[in-house]
């Protein structure tokens, strides 16, 4: 048995798969602890895995209360803040774990690197979404604005890849001091040294949503997308049940579980659901956050996991996180993406070239323009056709098997 420390960093989209990981290698007989915030205790202590819990609860509301978080270019600095805030903590937190065998982290988690390179222990970069990966080929939507830049020839790509980037601008100072200060090299690059792990790379996303590129890693596996949403450890509210049984199809509706400033999305949802005469499902833990006066139509839950609402959805209309995404092809439920930051205008533009639903940028995300495309995706049926066809796709079991055999060999790098 060997032991394992899994070190998530956001919000539930970014910490469920690290669940799903944990589950697996249990499985297989390995001990497993993981290191997070605070309020994934309870989460990870219901799927058994040991827990050792990073901030508080008034710091993480801090964060989830920042309305920068959300903005398109300035999320990222917010992001990159945190993760470089964080970067001792999660150091310490591994200083203290006894005999770690294999750490896995996504690349924001910088005190997972600091542990490699402090410790001497193997580490496995977990990448969730296609975004992450540089490629001078196939390159992703980085930017709304710099469509323009992945037409440009390889050549050009490779050059302006050489320049200095926002990653290393953003946080590169302030991990030199950290590193500097617990005795650690620190690197030139984060970008070019620390994005990607030498001892491995899991891309948890299959190659028909991102395919690999050949300026990706030589040392990657890349599995299915993982769909753990904690089924197995929560029971569908008898209240949601019940309004499922009631009527036709509900549309669904969510901006993620770590936005806590989704007013205008709902506002727009809630016009658009009277405007179509329509059912709703809003998912939400800010219940003060969704328009009084329709609760004949609309039902607010705080959380449910989606592989038990989705197959009774007409329609999902979401954010554009990656694992959020993954549950809507895995329902075969078309889907409208609001994309604001981070990951998700790639993610949504991926979405509309499969053919599975539309992308729209938050700016768009007007009752005016919900109602009018969430009626396209309503009915016309190339929508569910294609929706049906990622389902069939997703329902292909990928090899875990093979998956946990490669994690396993990662523990004799470094």
């Amino acid at each position: 048995m060997r032991h394992i420390a899994l070190m998530p960093f956001g919000s539930a989209g970014d910490v469920f798969p690290f669940i799903w990981l944990g589950k697996l290698l249990m499985a297989r007989g390995h001990r497993v602890t993981m290191v997070s915030t605070v309020v994934f205790a309870e989460a990870a202590e219901a799927a058994g895995i040991g827990f050792v819990g990073l901030g508080t609860d008034e710091e993480l509301k801090a964060i989830q209360n920042d309305k920068r978080i959300w903005k398109l270019g300035i999320g990222t600095k917010v992001v990159l803040d945190h993760a470089v805030a964080w970067s001792p903590r999660y150091l310490e937190a591994v200083g203290k774990l006894r005999e770690v065998d294999l750490i896995m982290a996504p690349l924001t988690a910088f005190g997972a690197r600091m542990a490699r390179e402090k410790y001497g222990i193997p580490l496995v970069t977990v990448h969730l979404q296609p975004m992450v990966f540089m490629s001078c080929h196939e390159t992703p939507l980085l930017h709304p604005s710099l469509k323009w830049f992945r037409v440009l020839p390889v050549w050009a790509k490779r050059f302006l890849f050489s320049l200095p980037n926002a990653v290393d601008l953003l946080a590169l100072p302030g991990m030199r001091k950290i590193c500097s200060k617990h005795g650690i090299e620190p690197p030139k690059s984060l970008w070019r040294e620390w994005w990607d792990s030498p001892d491995g790379v899991l891309a948890l996303f299959p190659e028909w949503f991102g395919a690999p590129q050949p300026d990706w890693p030589t040392n990657l596996f890349q599995a299915n997308f993982p769909m753990e949403d904690l089924t197995a450890e929560m029971a569908m509210q008898p209240e949601l049940a019940d309004f499922l049984a009631s009527g036709e199809k509900p549309v669904v509706f969510t901006p993620g579980s770590a936005n806590v400033q989704a007013e205008r999305f709902f506002a727009s949802a809630a016009k658009a659901v009277r405007r179509l005469g329509i059912r709703a499902v809003f998912v939400t833990r800010m219940g003060n956050q969704v328009p009084v006066g329709m609760e004949s139509r609309i039902l607010q839950v705080d959380f449910v996991p989606f592989s038990k609402l989705l197959g009774h959805a007409s329609a999902f209309v979401h954010h554009g996180g990656v694992g959020t995404m993954a549950q809507g092809f895995r329902a075969g439920v078309p889907q409208l993406v609001m994309a604001m930051s981070h990951d998700q205008p790639d993610n949504a533009e991926r979405l509309q070239k499969l053919g599975a639903g539309i992308a729209l940028m938050a700016r768009d995300f007007t009752p005016e323009r919900v109602t009018k495309e969430l009626e396209r995706l309503l009915n016309d049926n190339a929508f569910a056709q294609a929706a049906e066809v990622w389902k069939r796709t997703t329902e292909v079991p990928s090899d875990v098997a093979e998956m946990i055999r490669w994690i396993e060999a990662r523990m004799s790098c470094g």
